[in-house]
């Protein structure tokens, strides 16, 4: 896309434009900045002016156009936080969590996340790209452009980096590699001997540009919070940015953690005291709360209402897997976020798109459409008043990526 396209025709623009200048913090309907009557521009996949259509500068003037056909324009939603590519189901184990079984208990009879592990060791990397380039249309046909994906359903080098070969052959979608080889510990070894194979893995993950990110599981049965510190500097040395799932079923000052190495991101963040809470608020490490894994584990949910009023970054995001979140329903996400967090339905845009982004160090590529970023976004005729607000209206007509259209629903 090497000349100038102007998008035009456009009931309301959402923008985001108060959010770049907050930081995410402490957000308002205003902060949305939503133009009416509007049009952008986009050039070379990126958008170059945005305003109202009145205001359409000379020189694009004759332009090639998009007729948007009085739709409503939004910045394509980022869900930061995706276990997207595996194989298999674990519908039994579902059942047994029904019947009164814990997620402890299933993963210490060998079930839960080594359970998939069997199945996607199985089965090819191009069987894996077919799987997961299904999941991603469904993400794009709901408006999300952009797609965090970890490993960690391998959990040995060959079928670790099988993982992270097929996130990368992913299409239409702008996707966001993560190297969880420390998801859970294989049998037949120690926390010990696993972490030190994966500082071994690390430089080949790095040198073949697989990812820049590095993910650990820290809880009660997975992974400690001394190793896992001592891992995370490893990979913080080697240039990896990092993240952590940080105390999810336990508080184990992983969250903490998150904060002292300046993660990117502390993910569910439901076991927090109040001291948590505030060094977390008062950090640029992005809360990442996930209420679909919470609605069906049936656990607590974050505390999003203190972190949110404490001036923390939240973003929100599907945590879509074969066990604990199997649903990729992003309105679900939304409005789990207003009905059991409390959410006020802009911070719920704010967590969808720039939370997201920065909790993938993309704040000033995508999530907004502005100057300078991506053209990435979808069309709707719903107002933003309207959105996670019922389930099964969430209506996307069209959804773009770079400027290009990867989804239409006629």
């Amino acid at each position: 896309m090497t000349h100038p396209i102007v998008y035009s025709n456009i009931a309301e623009l959402m923008t985001m434009k108060g959010l770049q200048a907050n930081d995410g913090r402490h957000v308002g309907a205003k902060d949305l900045a939503v133009v009416k009557k509007a049009a952008f521009v986009a050039e070379k996949g990126r958008v170059v002016w945005v305003g109202r259509e009145s205001r359409l500068p000379t020189v694009f003037r004759s332009s090639k156009r998009v007729d948007c056909q009085g739709l409503n324009v939004f910045p394509g939603f980022v869900d930061c936080h995706t276990h997207m590519v595996f194989a298999g189901d674990r519908v039994n184990e579902f059942e047994k969590r029904n019947q009164g079984a814990s997620y402890q208990e299933i993963a210490a009879a060998g079930g839960g996340i080594l359970s998939t592990v069997k199945a996607t060791r199985k089965v090819s990397k191009q069987a894996l790209v077919d799987l997961a380039q299904q999941r991603v249309g469904k993400h794009l046909s709901q408006g999300v452009t952009t797609i965090e994906i970890k490993s960690g359903y391998g959990l040995n080098p060959q079928s670790e980096i099988k993982m992270l070969q097929a996130a990368k052959a992913l299409k239409k979608a702008r996707v966001v590699t993560t190297y969880l080889g420390a998801h859970a510990i294989p049998s037949g070894t120690t926390q010990a001997q696993y972490l030190e194979s994966l500082k071994r893995e690390l430089p080949k993950i790095k040198q073949l540009g697989l990812s820049q990110r590095v993910d650990i599981f820290i809880e009660k049965g997975y992974f400690d919070l001394s190793a896992a510190k001592e891992y995370l500097v490893f990979a913080q040395e080697l240039g990896f940015a990092v993240t952590i799932h940080a105390d999810q079923l336990n508080r184990t000052q992983a969250t903490q953690l998150a904060v002292a190495l300046r993660a990117k991101s502390a993910d569910h963040v439901i076991c927090l005291n109040s001291k948590d809470k505030k060094r977390l608020a008062d950090s640029e490490t992005v809360a990442v709360l996930l209420p679909a894994a919470d609605f069906y584990l049936e656990c607590d949910y974050p505390d999003a209402r203190t972190l949110i009023d404490s001036g923390a970054c939240v973003a929100l995001a599907s945590d879509y897997n074969p066990g604990s979140s199997p649903t990729q329903n992003i309105e679900f996400v939304g409005l789990l976020a207003r009905l059991q967090m409390k959410m006020a339905l802009p911070e719920v845009f704010s967590a969808l798109t720039y939370g997201g982004a920065k909790a993938l160090g993309l704040e000033g590529e995508v999530g907004a459409l502005l100057p300078g970023f991506r053209a990435d976004f979808f069309l709707s005729n719903q107002s933003w008043e309207q959105f996670f607000y019922g389930l099964g209206g969430h209506d996307v007509f069209r959804t773009y990526v770079g400027g290009r259209k990867v989804f239409s629903k006629k």
